[in-house]
């Protein structure tokens, strides 16, 4: 067993700190170089973060949640929000952009006209805040799911049409995970333009009727988004669709801590078919953002399963207030298990390997990494090795 199959170690937690005060937030690479057209260089900083997890909230989106009654998301009251504040914000702590996207309950509140419309308008206005800030928003479009044909329809506008840089999903929808066969004709028009989607927790109905006196976001968002992921894994969408990028918010949820348990699916004759490439593989494919999870035990379970390429930055703003965004990133830059090097590219280089388009004229960009379906090399391996298998199996029973 190697260094990186060995996810759950307790001596890689063992000491870690959560919080050092004083220490300075996570820096921007030093070498001056020029900002892409439209981008006001903040004072002191080179090139800035890149966050890839931050929500927008267009009043006639919150009047639709207000008129729904949510006036509180799994917990947490909604936030007031303006472009104003999100650029305060990215210019106060070092950011270059934000990549906006929509949190749970997305856009579906019953109808599915009424969502496709909403989710139209939405995408349209996230679209015009980037013309009007070139430079500083990108977006994640939301979808009417689970709507398929709407969401299709939707995902293709956004992306064709208007340039967004992906989209966002939420795991559930109305109780549909990810990975459900329903969602399968999105899958390929996602799969078909390589697209980046970030995928978001919701409130399954089922986290709503437990008899537990806890906030939703507590454990139940990270729930929410560690279902959706396992599912999209031993569905075999992955492998169906391996174009595909996904990031998972808040770290991940549960899943890196509880990699090597999933990974038990292996033994499992029904996921030998939708993973043959082993589980681990397929969970090594998955970004994870920190927001909400900068800590160092969280940080160092990510750091012993994926390449730190995998990793970027996230501060879950508004929902995260400004405060709590900068806590982050004092968090995330103390007592961290990762090097400079690395937490630089967390904080902007590891993002561009996905969004090129925000890089600074003559800024180096890693290409991303390009996944690929099972090979027949590998498949006449696995299959030459399933009758002796099977034979000793009926020789242990």
């Amino acid at each position: 067993m190697n260094r990186r199959e060995f996810v759950v170690g307790a001596g890689v937690l063992a000491g870690a700190s959560l919080l050092v005060d004083g220490v300075p937030a996570l820096g921007a690479p030093e070498s001056a170089q020029a900002l892409p057209d439209g981008v006001s260089q903040v004072p002191g900083r080179a090139l800035g973060r890149i966050d890839v997890h931050h929500h927008l909230l267009p009043p006639f989106y919150t009047e639709a949640l207000r008129r729904q009654g949510l006036d509180n998301i799994a917990g947490v009251p909604l936030p007031a929000w303006t472009p104003e504040q999100s650029l305060a914000l990215l210019d106060e702590r070092a950011m270059q952009a934000a990549i906006l996207s929509l949190s749970a309950p997305g856009v579906r509140f019953g109808e599915a006209r009424a969502a496709a419309e909403l989710a139209r308008r939405c995408n349209e206005y996230a679209a015009d805040l980037g013309q009007r800030h070139p430079g500083r928003f990108g977006s994640f479009a939301a979808l009417p799911l689970p709507h398929t044909d709407a969401a299709c329809a939707e995902a293709i506008h956004a992306l064709d049409t208007l340039g967004a840089d992906g989209v966002v999903l939420l795991a559930s929808n109305a109780g549909v995970f990810l990975g459900d066969p329903r969602l399968e004709a999105l899958m390929v028009e996602l799969d078909r333009r390589a697209a980046t989607v970030f995928v978001h927790p919701n409130l399954h109905p089922g986290s709503q009727e437990l008899a537990l006196q806890t906030p939703g976001f507590l454990v139940e968002l990270v729930c929410d988004t560690s279902r959706a992921a396992v599912n999209l894994i031993l569905t075999g969408t992955l492998e169906r669709y391996p174009r595909i990028r996904w990031i998972l918010a808040n770290g991940g949820g549960f899943l890196p801590y509880a990699a090597w348990r999933i990974s038990l699916a292996n033994a499992l004759p029904e996921f030998q078919e939708r993973a043959p490439q082993g589980v681990m593989t397929y969970l090594r494919r998955f970004y994870f953002d920190t927001a909400l999870a900068p800590a160092a035990p969280s940080m160092a379970v990510l750091r012993e399963l994926v390449e730190p390429g995998q990793v970027l930055f996230g501060s879950d703003f508004p929902f995260a207030s400004a405060a709590l965004v900068e806590q982050q990133l004092q968090v995330l830059g103390s007592a961290s298990p990762w090097s400079a090097a690395q937490l630089a590219g967390i904080a902007r280089g590891h993002a561009l390997s996905l969004f090129p388009r925000f890089a600074a004229r003559g800024e180096a960009v890693v290409a991303a990494p390009v996944n690929r379906s099972e090979s027949t090399l590998h498949r006449l391996g696995r299959t030459a090795t399933q009758p002796l298998a099977a034979l000793a199996q009926r020789l242990k029973d």
